[in-house]
């Protein structure tokens, strides 16, 4: 009876233990100058790619399919007083194919756009280079519908008018969520949201995110969210039905 107790606890432990522990699958790796990591740069772009297109990348791989550097492949980017290429080593495998996804991004209007948007001391670092190939792929969301939704009516919801659930409860002067879907760069401005003011006064996206100065904390309940709860709201947003605004839109 006693060793039947033992095994039945060793069963429950095991049932019980976090299922992070098992390994995450990812898309490619990406080999870089070091000073890419050190300034946080990788950090501020790589999440951007995996909540576009859903394929994790792994950093400093020991056989990379992406190798970033200061000496050949296509001009990415120029900064830090050089230019930084990027090179695919493996094309015609299931990981060489998404690696070709990553440069095609590198390339494109969102891609570009996160370059330029990368700062230190809120000093532009990195200029995007003219010639990568820019073919866009079609937007893979792959969040789950109903939690994004969940989230956005439970967070998003307290300041805008996410649907018909809080249409009499959003901020008069914040757009709502249908019209900011029928923005031209509806998606960029969700995946970037939390970067953009007045967000940053009290949002924190997991590992990208700076620490709220504690000189000037948030003045309400902050907002903290993960990169898979980002792809969630990403995922959601996408169901929407843009807003009809009855003329072409003029942005100011």
């Amino acid at each position: 009876m006693h060793n039947f107790r033992k095994l039945t606890l060793i069963l429950a432990t095991c049932l019980l233990l976090p299922t992070t522990l098992r390994p995450q699958e990812t898309g490619f790796g990406l080999a870089s100058p070091p000073v890419l990591e050190e300034t946080g740069f990788l950090r501020f772009l790589l999440p951007r790619f995996s909540l576009k297109t859903g394929i994790r990348v792994a950093v400093q791989a020991e056989n990379p399919e992406v190798i970033i550097s200061t000496e050949a492949g296509e001009p990415m980017m120029e900064g830090l007083g050089q230019v930084f290429y990027v090179q695919i080593t493996v094309a015609n495998t299931p990981d060489g194919e998404k690696a070709r996804r990553f440069a095609a991004w590198l390339g494109s209007d969102i891609g570009r756009s996160a370059i330029a948007q990368f700062r230190v001391d809120d000093v532009a670092v990195f200029t995007a280079t003219e010639t990568l190939q820019t073919a866009e792929t079609a937007p893979v969301y792959t969040g789950n519908i109903q939690r994004g939704e969940a989230f956005s009516y439970a967070n998003c919801g307290r300041c805008h008018v996410v649907g018909d659930r809080n249409r009499m409860k959003g901020i008069g002067s914040t757009p709502s969520f249908p019209l900011l879907r029928a923005l031209p760069d509806w998606e960029d401005r969700f995946l970037t949201f939390y970067a953009r003011i007045p967000h940053p006064a009290l949002t924190q996206l997991e590992g990208v995110s700076p620490p709220f100065n504690p000189a000037s904390p948030p003045a309400s309940q902050p907002l903290w969210l993960t990169v898979k709860q980002l792809q969630d709201i990403l995922t959601y947003v996408s169901t929407l039905e843009p807003a009809d605004l009855g003329a072409p839109l003029v942005e100011h």
